[in-house]
């Protein structure tokens, strides 16, 4: 083939690739754009503006943790609310208005996240953070208390189950677990068929060592956020998409990418190898209640199954059409069935 031949069959195949590129990045606008103009019932919802009294932990290895202890200081329930990956304490926004009027509300920043202190090289295991919780209970809880997690705060619940078992009955009177799991997220499918869910898993652990050598590159390109983190998240993160509020999407990215690409790929080996499946008969000592989406495609409804499962004495509540930030997206049917725990929770302590 002739040089000139070479160039020219270059230049088109540059030239339909741009052409592609440029089209697939209008219709991603448009798209938004779309999504942006309907109504929006949210968008006068103060996001990230609830505000408590602020308490600086630290932790035996030195860590420093952040804390907020809100609504009814006189309640004699307290409620401690442990988000998840990549999240704050403002992830819990619709359970915080809706419960600082009849409890005492404990919110705490996972190690590394939202105001925590973010340290290298510290421990990002699952037991670390159960020991974590311990120390939040211990230090902001006088009375009975009943601990709600999500995703990765449900784990963290199981490791404090397995860790100290005693506090379970006693001090700690009831337990949420929001949509997570006990073990095997590796297999998860994402939704995707068998072939492609394999491949992106094989995919992720060059991703996530890319985003621990190279994180502060990383971040730079994730300060301003884009249309595709957007469009991804509502994929992902909510199940009824149509109907969500867009102004809640922009809340939930704004707090994944406030997480530092270091930190996100430092709890990534911890969340893979989870596995307290075993350890999760204590949670039989006091009321438990098991919440997921049905459309949860990151810990899909057969996790909380399994959960619910291992503690018969459960409920287990599907919310139809929902995904994985249910708390957010349905908070109505996520609070009652908190309200309802935590009325179980006081009867029993009478």
């Amino acid at each position: 083939m002739s040089t000139r031949r070479r160039v020219g069959v270059a230049g088109a195949v540059v030239g339909a690739a741009s052409a592609g590129v440029a089209a697939a990045t209008l219709a991603k606008r448009y798209a938004v754009g779309r999504i942006r103009l309907r109504p929006d019932l949210e968008a006068s919802e103060p996001f990230g503006e609830f505000r408590g009294r602020p308490v600086t932990l630290t932790t035996s290895d030195g860590v420093s943790i952040h804390a907020e202890v809100d609504g009814d200081e006189d309640a004699p329930l307290t409620v401690v609310l442990c988000h998840g990956y990549c999240l704050s304490l403002d992830s819990w926004h619709y359970q915080r208005r809706d419960l600082r009027e009849n409890f005492r509300l404990v919110l705490w920043d996972q190690r590394c996240h939202g105001a925590s202190a973010r340290v290298e090289g510290v421990d990002c295991s699952i037991e670390r953070l159960g020991q974590d919780l311990g120390l939040v209970i211990d230090e902001l809880v006088p009375g009975p208390c009943v601990v709600v997690g999500h995703s990765m705060g449900g784990m963290t619940i199981m490791a404090l189950a397995e860790q100290r078992p005693e506090l379970f009955g006693d001090k700690i009177r009831g337990v949420s677990l929001i949509s997570t799991t006990a073990g095997k997220l590796a297999e998860v499918t994402l939704g995707l068929p068998a072939l492609l869910s394999k491949v992106v898993h094989l995919a992720v652990p060059s991703a996530v060592s890319v985003m621990r050598r190279g994180g502060t590159l990383v971040d730079r390109g994730r300060e301003a956020g884009t249309d595709l983190s957007f469009l991804a998240l509502r994929l992902l993160g909510f199940g009824d998409s149509k109907n969500v509020s867009p102004t809640l999407v922009d809340f939930v990215e704004s707090m994944i990418r406030a997480t530092p690409s270091r930190v996100i790929a430092d709890f990534y080996p911890a969340l893979m190898t989870h596995d307290k499946l075993t350890s999760l008969d204590v949670l039989n000592k006091v009321p438990t209640a098991i919440i997921v989406g049905e459309r949860d495609w990151l810990t899909p409804l057969d996790h909380s199954r399994a959960i619910a499962a291992a503690v018969p004495t459960a409920e287990l509540t599907t919310v139809p059409g929902t995904s994985h930030l249910v708390q957010l997206e349905q908070p109505d049917t996520v609070n009652e069935a908190l309200r309802e725990l935590l009325n179980r929770a006081e009867r029993e302590d009478l």
